[in-house]
């Protein structure tokens, strides 16, 4: 198994020193927040992608890919009734998408909750038509270049749209993409009445990335949840895609959250 470090864990330093301490840390990978590129991710760009490529090359790590893809962003939504928000908001997707696959990356994480909730009155379903539209028509764009889209269900205390993963699921077959495909991770699969092992094992087929967290937003192995029956059925599943540790609360530092997280990772996996 492979592992990446979400970038926004060492945002207080710059791209190359950050770069150069999640190898130092040990991990393979990096997965980018476009936000950490810039004030308004709006404005990232392919001299980005490229000083981010020549960070990489120096740390010896890989770009796995691009995850929080609109956070921070102003005037993108993808359920909103504006038509206008919509086009935005696929246009972005597709630069990211370019971008993505600039840097060498495959995976593209789609969460974002504050830029997919419903607005007050509007139905669920159709809500859910202007979604599978704007993001079929990236699939198409992603499919070219090689790179997954990543549906992230998030719990019901996070969005109120697509807040299951079984509803994710259904969206992913409304887009009719390849590359429209499932993301779980750890702290949204303590929402599912199933459990996180179960819910891995029904959803096997559809999972192209997993992230590594805990249900109090620390790393994982920080909190509550037993990680170790979690890394078995990803085992089970032949899973061959990443795990990216992305906690939201760095403790004791952001520093020791990352090397802490991949320790415990790492036992986790062990065989």
């Amino acid at each position: 198994m492979k592992f990446a470090l979400c970038n926004e864990v060492l945002q207080h330093l710059s791209i190359e020193d950050s770069f150069s301490k999640i190898a130092e840390i040990g991990y393979d990978g990096v997965e980018i927040a476009p936000f950490t590129l810039k004030e308004n991710p709006l404005d990232v760009n392919e001299e980005d992608a490229e000083r981010c490529i020549k960070a990489a090359e120096s740390a010896g790590i890989e770009i796995i890919g691009l995850h929080w893809l609109m956070a921070k962003t102003e005037g993108l939504h993808l359920t909103h009734q504006d038509e206008g928000m919509r086009n935005a908001a696929c246009e972005f997707l597709k630069k990211l998408t370019k971008l993505t696959a600039q840097m060498g990356g495959k995976i593209m994480v789609l969460g974002s909750p504050q830029q997919r909730n419903l607005e007050p009155g509007t139905p669920y379903e159709v809500a859910f038509e202007r979604a599978v539209s704007v993001i079929r028509e990236v699939c198409e764009l992603a499919g070219e270049h090689g790179v997954t889209l990543a549906m992230e269900p998030l719990s019901p205390v996070e969005t109120s749209f697509l807040s299951s993963c079984r509803e994710a699921r259904r969206f992913i077959t409304a887009v009719n993409r390849p590359a429209c495909r499932l993301h779980l991770d750890i702290k949204a699969m303590a929402h599912e009445t199933a459990g996180p092992v179960a819910t891995i094992f029904e959803h096997r087929w559809e999972v192209a990335h997993f992230h590594g967290n805990d249900v109090n937003l620390r790393g994982p192995g920080q909190g509550p949840t037993d990680i170790k029956p979690i890394a078995d059925a990803l085992k089970a599943i032949d899973y061959h895609g990443w795990v990216s540790v992305e906690p939201f609360d760095y403790h004791p530092t952001s520093e020791d959250c990352a090397r802490i997280s991949l320790e415990n990772l790492n036992k986790a996996f062990a065989n």
